[in-house]
């Protein structure tokens, strides 16, 4: 079920069922399949024009977003070598997608920098996911690739704010 706080207490007070566990968690809009396509389409573009690798793109464009992984409301921070080869294992990962802070350490046998674990697109909402479209979108323009008018975007983003409140209402 999804609803407001109230509607769910409600629900489960009028609920017969004493055996039935629930999980609770917050309800998030997910990024839209449209929105996703466009991105990764852009991206393959500008990845072909430029010669640069798509996960490199991707991980500069979550880095410039910057929106980090929690695990309980804190950080998750791993260390990678100090060094230029550091920085491109990170930049290139299409696993993982760090994000470098000043934050370095002396290891046993190098000096160490710590990098944020940021959230992947997949985890996205459609907010989020509009943001990385839109730095998407202009890097494509910077290499002369054709988007999709402004107003043309705004449509489909409309559209689809009209599904999912759609979906909403006939789920409750």
């Amino acid at each position: 079920m999804i609803g407001t706080a109230l509607d769910i207490i409600t629900a489960l007070w009028k609920s017969k069922d004493s055996d039935t566990k629930y999980e609770l968690k917050e309800y998030r809009k997910k990024r839209s399949k449209s929105q996703n396509a466009y991105y990764w389409s852009l991206l393959g573009e500008v990845a072909r024009v430029t010669g640069i690798h798509s996960a490199r793109i991707h991980n500069e464009n979550l880095r410039h977003l910057g929106l980090v992984f929690k695990v309980g409301g804190e950080l998750v921070i791993t260390f990678l070598p100090d060094t230029e080869e550091g920085e491109q294992t990170a930049l290139e990962s299409e696993e993982l997608h760090l994000q470098p802070t000043s934050q370095v350490k002396e290891g046993k046998r190098c000096r160490l920098r710590a990098y944020k674990l940021l959230r992947g697109s997949s985890d996205f909402n459609t907010a989020e996911m509009s943001a990385l479209v839109d730095l998407m979108v202009e890097e494509a323009k910077a290499q002369g690739i054709e988007t999709m008018p402004p107003d043309e975007l705004a449509r489909i983003r409309q559209y689809e704010q009209q599904n999912e409140a759609h979906k909403h209402t006939s789920e409750g």
